[in-house]
């Protein structure tokens, strides 16, 4: 990956050498190393360069029959963003991606690219407050319960295409062997 430093040299030789604005540069420099805008790619080169040690990222990927019944249901009900979409053609499939404070998840339409009925685990701080939030829509076909296990408790969140989202708030115990 291009470091923030040789991106900014880049983009001022480039702005130097044309009529195209410095800021409009790192833009598009971000945007082609496959981030939203320049300050995620500076917020994510920042970490990777200051020489502190970054776990894997892991990206689940979700399958969704329908892109408009996707994003009603992650995003104005479960409260994700809807950070970017991509499709070849119009009336092609969509793959997509949502975030929840920086949780990402993959949302696609393509046959193969996912198992419908996927699963993912969510760490959240306060899996109580996320319930409450969500009971307060009371949307037709999700309520919530709460569930308390010996290594914390967990809400269940069945998606439109059957996909198993499990908020956990993990316990004390549970965080000295996590």
């Amino acid at each position: 990956m291009i470091t923030i430093e040789e991106a900014k040299r880049l983009a001022r030789e480039l702005s130097a050498s044309t009529d195209v604005p410095h800021s409009r540069v790192l833009e598009a420099a971000a945007r082609a190393a496959g981030f939203r805008d320049w300050n995620t790619l500076a917020a994510v080169g920042g970490r990777q360069s200051s020489g502190k040690r970054r776990g894997a990222d892991v990206i689940p990927v979700l399958r969704v029959f329908d892109h408009a019944v996707a994003r009603a249901f992650y995003c104005d009900y479960l409260g994700f963003d809807w950070e970017w979409q991509h499709q070849f053609e119009p009336d092609l499939p969509v793959y997509a991606q949502v975030s929840l404070d920086g949780k990402v998840l993959h949302l696609t339409e393509h046959h193969g690219d996912a198992t419908p009925g996927g699963a993912v685990m969510l760490v959240v701080q306060d899996v109580v407050a996320y319930r409450d939030a969500l009971l307060t829509q009371r949307h037709p076909r999700s309520r919530p319960g709460l569930h308390d296990d010996d290594w914390g408790r967990t809400m269940l969140v069945i998606d439109p295409f059957g996909n198993r989202l499990q908020f956990w708030q993990p316990n004390a115990a549970s965080r000295t062997r996590h």
